[in-house]
């Protein structure tokens, strides 16, 4: 299955572990990822903050390249997913920006084609019958807790994802390759990564709560989808706290 793939900034650069295990893991279950030509930073976390404009162009910029490619978008980064969930939409609701766009661009956007995140291609595309039946080395005996953070699954009406308060994909994917998924109430709490140049003293509490709380349920680790969440938590409390891996480290 071919669909194409919008990296981003993290997965060339501070978060390469999850680009590296993004493709190993999608060669491995029959995924071609075709990456987008001339690729820029999506905007999101710097870019909408500036400027409402320039965070949707240069999201809108990446989107009318994965069009041409006449394939769905794929993309790791939740961030990333999210700020092209909303721009789509924008862009399909507000003929004035579209419009604005087609002048910036020079041709409009129509958004013919799925944006999806790869954990939900994985469990719903590939499906959790095939991701059983390659497991070569079983996880048993591994506790986790999913942390699936602020924007992969809010709005709803935005990612069209999962289950805002309680979603379960990355769960179902824990116990799809033998390990021991455990309950517990920070799946979707906000990490703060967003404000780490900004206000670090918030970071620091809010981080460590759901390292804490992952603690207190038993995991050896926390498993992410998302390399801002990934990198705010184990780059704080990774030492003294718990490991933080990507749910495609554990496919890989």
């Amino acid at each position: 299955m071919k669909l194409s793939y919008f990296p981003g900034c993290s997965l060339d650069g501070t978060a390469k572990e999850y680009g590296l295990s993004t493709r190993a893991a999608c060669q491995h279950l029959g995924l071609e990822l075709i990456e987008i030509p001339d690729w820029n930073c999506c905007g999101a976390s710097s870019g909408h903050s500036t400027s409402y404009l320039l965070g949707h162009a240069l999201a809108a910029r990446n989107l009318i390249l994965a069009e041409k490619q006449g394939l769905d978008l794929v993309v790791s980064c939740a961030a990333c997913f999210a700020r092209f969930k909303k721009t789509d939409i924008v862009l399909k609701e507000n003929a004035e920006l579209n419009k604005k766009m087609e002048e910036i661009m020079g041709t409009s956007y129509k958004g013919g084609f799925k944006i999806r995140h790869l954990l939900d291609v994985i469990c719903n595309v590939v499906g959790l019958d095939t991701i059983r039946k390659k497991v070569s080395n079983p996880l048993k005996g591994l506790r986790l807790v999913p942390y699936y953070g602020c924007v992969i699954v809010r709005p709803h009406e935005v990612t069209q994802f999962d289950n805002e308060e309680q979603p379960q994909a990355m769960d179902n994917l824990v116990e799809a390759i033998g390990a021991e998924c455990l309950s517990w109430s920070d799946k979707t709490e906000c990490c703060g990564a967003s404000l780490s140049l900004t206000r670090v003293d918030i970071v620091k509490k809010l981080a460590r709560v759901i390292v804490d709380e992952g603690k207190e349920a038993g995991a050896q680790a926390i498993i992410t989808a998302c390399p801002l969440c990934q990198a705010n938590l184990d780059m704080r409390y990774g030492e003294d706290g718990l490991p933080v891996f990507y749910f495609t480290e554990l496919l890989g």
